[in-house]
């Protein structure tokens, strides 16, 4: 079964930030597949780059247990757009996230995603994104 660029963002979105489940997002990748965060500070809980499937599992499981902010995904406020390119292979992802703060109020993050595919499995995922601001 051939999973649509859609089908595969909303499984990484419910395996990472909704669930935060670190073996779910894992194996959603190639077993060598990258995940970069280049615009992360230095010293962000999430590395700027993971190598490889149990790289991957490592180190989102270590930032969803010391995540950069306290919040639940607001679903019905959040928004998200998917371009295709003219590769089938890579499609980005627009992201406008709100989370719910533990003790009232809401914070937004916004963020862009460029997803590189290999036979169905994320092989590169650049995530651009800055830490949510209230």
């Amino acid at each position: 079964m051939t999973l649509t660029h859609r089908q595969i963002f909303e499984r990484y979105v419910y395996a990472g930030p909704i669930s935060r489940n670190p073996d779910a997002v894992a194996e959603l990748f190639t077993e060598d597949g990258v995940f970069e965060a280049p615009l992360v500070p230095e010293g962000h809980p999430l590395p700027r780059r993971l190598d490889g499937r149990e790289a991957i599992r490592a180190g989102i499981g270590a930032y969803h247990r010391d995540p950069a902010y306290e919040g639940t995904v607001n679903v019905e406020r959040s928004r998200y757009v998917l371009h295709d390119t003219t590769d089938p292979e890579v499609f980005i992802a627009e992201i406008d996230t709100v989370f719910d703060a533990p003790e009232g109020g809401s914070a937004a993050m916004l963020l862009v995603q460029v997803f590189r595919l290999r036979e169905g499995k994320i092989a590169m995922l650049r995530d651009y994104f800055a830490v949510p601001s209230t």
